[in-house]
């Protein structure tokens, strides 16, 4: 995949699409695929300790062989709200899409990285990943405890990213 262009970023869950959106590539390393895309659901996303809404843009990091992608969320203004991780499979990408399967597992890290929250870990436990494929569930565990580790560093997430 060339450097510029778009893309479609197709998030799966259990086999199932969650959600298909276009996004334009910003680098694509070879391993790490980054674009960006405004907020793709409809309408505002609550969740107590952010805010998704219309005019949010998302820069998005997915690698090819990390389970884990990590997205940066700013306001349309530019301000940045913080960094939502998704427990992944690596992605795959070809034919102008981006594929990744969603393992539940998230984090989430404000802007200024006074609040790191480990979310859905009772979805991951209900999901049976672990009975089903439990390399890939331990391969999960790995990657939400690595992310909280680099979060919770004084280089924090952005380390990843460079």
């Amino acid at each position: 995949m060339g450097e510029r262009g778009m893309v479609t970023v197709a998030l799966s869950k259990a086999g199932r699409t969650k959600i298909r959106y276009p996004a334009d590539v910003v680098a694509d390393t070879g391993d790490r695929i980054t674009v960006r895309a405004p907020w793709a659901a409809d309408g505002v996303r609550d969740f107590g300790f952010v805010r998704f809404e219309p005019g949010d843009v998302f820069t998005e990091h997915f690698w090819r062989t990390r389970w884990y992608a990590i997205k940066e969320v700013r306001t349309g203004a530019g301000v940045l709200k913080g960094w939502y991780c998704d427990v992944t499979r690596p992605a795959v990408v070809e034919d102008g899409e981006i594929r990744v399967a969603d393992l539940d597992l998230d984090l989430w890290v404000s802007a200024d990285g006074s609040s790191v929250l480990r979310l859905d870990e009772d979805e991951f436990e209900a999901s049976g990943l672990a009975g089903t494929d439990p390399e890939a569930a331990a391969e999960a565990v790995r990657a939400l405890d690595a992310l909280e580790r680099q979060a919770l560093a004084p280089s924090g997430l952005p380390a990843l990213l460079t």
